[in-house]
């Protein structure tokens, strides 16, 4: 292990739902403002991408990047995409100067035929990279359990190698809360020559059923430790919130003590859970 190697930090918002003003998330990205991590990453918001989730993805994108000063990387699923709103996509990031992208398959949504041109992350990551060469820095994402639709991690892993090879510069775990599984991963992925950065994904739970629903999307498991924590604390949300942000950064701690290259927060727009993390994070770094 690297003791003099900087670890990165980083952390995840999202677009607020179409019935809540877009004014919360930048009141969450004013009171985040003072923090210094790597990059912050903006998503479309669950459930694939459309029209209008790209274009409140790329406004936040942009206030990030040029009102906040921090690095900005929108997220681009391409599943629900065609080339020609990818090319847009692109060209509004370049002018907007944002030039960090995480290339996504993105979620199958209920009632809409997918879009053929992109069926998978590594197709669009090979698009970006034939468009625009090394414009864009590209992250592309991992799963530590495997993905929902793989048969098997070994199987993931393949797909993973052939997303990397494609032109990839560096990789964001999807989230999980048993850092041994998180290990078992990271070294399978070296020995299959994978030497990319990895941010570690973490979560901190905040809300019973929240969790529950990220659980059944991403497959993460939760272990017996953890089950123990929703069952005594689940119907008390403040007590349910202190006790998610103690284990939450008990698996950051170990993770840094194992020289993790990066730890990517999933705040869920949650400025109280953000800043008490972060700055945690920001004494141990």
């Amino acid at each position: 292990m690297d003791s003099n190697k900087k670890t990165k930090f980083s952390f995840e918002v999202f677009p607020p739902r179409k019935d809540m003003p877009v004014d919360v998330i930048y009141n969450t990205l004013d009171q985040l403002s003072d923090l210094n991590p790597d990059f912050i990453s903006v998503t479309c918001g669950a459930g694939g991408s459309s029209a209008n989730a790209s274009d409140r993805m790329l406004a936040i994108a942009d206030a990030i990047k040029n009102k906040y000063h921090k690095v900005s990387v929108a997220h681009m699923p391409c599943l629900n995409i065609s080339k020609d709103e990818a090319v847009d996509i692109l060209n509004k990031l370049d002018n907007l100067g944002v030039h960090n992208i995480l290339a996504l398959r993105g979620d199958r949504v209920p009632n809409v035929e997918p879009k053929e041109d992109f069926p998978h992350a590594v197709d669009l990551i090979k698009f970006i990279r034939q468009e625009t060469g090394s414009k864009f820095k590209i992250y592309a994402a991992c799963y530590p359990e495997g993905h929902t639709e793989a048969s098997d991690l070994d199987t993931d892993l393949n797909y993973l190698k052939e997303k990397v090879e494609t032109g990839v510069d560096g990789l964001i775990s999807q989230l999980f809360f048993d850092n041994d599984s998180y290990y078992y991963f990271l070294e399978k992925v070296r020995r299959l020559g994978i030497n990319l950065s990895i941010e570690a994904g973490i979560m901190p739970v905040t809300n019973k059923k929240q969790i529950e629903r990220m659980v059944n999307l991403c497959g993460a498991n939760l272990p017996i430790k953890f089950r123990y924590i929703l069952d005594k604390y689940g119907d008390d949300s403040e007590a349910l919130r202190e006790a998610g942000i103690v284990y939450a950064l008990n698996q950051i701690v170990d993770l840094l003590a194992h020289g993790v290259d990066g730890i990517h927060l999933y705040v869920m727009n949650n400025v109280y859970v953000a800043r008490r993390i972060s700055e945690a994070i920001c004494k141990l770094l």
